[in-house]
C-alpha cells in the first residue's frame, strides 16, 4: 500500500461520551504525536454555560473552533503533526478547521445514542452533563461526501478502534 499523505492534524469528532478523548490519547501513543483536547480551548464561559445544562450555539462555538484552527496551524507552521479532539458537530465548523488544507483529516466516532447516554451515565468529571446530548445529536451532521472523513463505528474496544483508525488512514505506528 502506498504511503499516505502527512496528516498535520487528525480530528476525532463526534457527540461528547462517543470516546474522543480515550481514542486520541492512544493514537497520539501510538504515533508519539502531541494531543490537543478540543476542551482544553472552549472560552470560559462556554464550559460555564455548558455547566448549567445549557448547550452551545454557533455564536458560542466560533472562537473556541477558531482557537482550535490557530492551534493547528500553528503546529503545520511548526511541521509538527497532531492529534486533536473536537466535537465538529457541524459542516461549516469542520470547514473552519480545515480551512482549505489537505492535511487535516477527521474520524468520525458514530455511536447509537443508546450507547453513548450508557457510556455518559458512568462518566464522572467532565463539565458538560448527559442532559445536553440530545441537543448534540440534534445539532450533528455526520460527515458527507467531498469531507476529508472517515467513520469509524464505537461499539469495540478503543484498542480496536484506535487499529482501524490507523490501518483505514494509512498511517504507521511506532509501537
Amino acid at each position: 500500500m502506498a504511503k499516505a499523505a502527512p496528516h498535520t492534524a487528525i480530528i476525532l469528532m463526534g457527540v461528547s461520551g462517543c470516546g474522543k478523548t480515550t481514542v486520541a490519547k492512544l493514537l497520539a501513543e501510538r504515533l508519539g504525536r502531541p494531543l490537543l483536547e478540543g476542551d482544553d480551548f472552549h472560552p470560559k464561559r462556554n464550559v460555564e454555560k455548558m455547566s448549567h445544562g445549557m448547550p452551545l450555539n454557533d455564536d458560542d462555538r466560533e472562537p473556541w473552533l477558531r482557537a482550535i484552527a490557530a492551534a493547528i496551524d500553528e503546529a503545520r507552521r511548526g511541521g509538527r503533526q497532531v492529534i486533536v479532539t473536537c466535537s465538529a458537530l457541524k459542516r461549516t465548523y469542520r470547514n473552519l478547521l480545515v480551512d482549505g488544507h489537505p492535511d487535516v483529516t477527521f474520524v468520525y466516532l458514530k455511536g447509537s445514542k443508546a450507547l453513548i447516554a450508557d457510556r455518559l451515565k458512568h462518566r464522572a468529571g467532565h463539565f458538560m452533563p448527559a442532559g445536553l446530548l440530545d441537543s448534540q445529536f440534534a445539532t450533528l451532521e455526520e460527515p458527507g461526501v467531498g469531507e476529508p472523513a472517515i467513520t469509524v463505528p464505537i461499539d469495540r474496544t478503543p484498542e480496536a478502534i484506535a487499529d482501524d483508525i490507523l490501518k483505514t488512514l494509512g498511517v504507521d505506528a511506532r509501537r
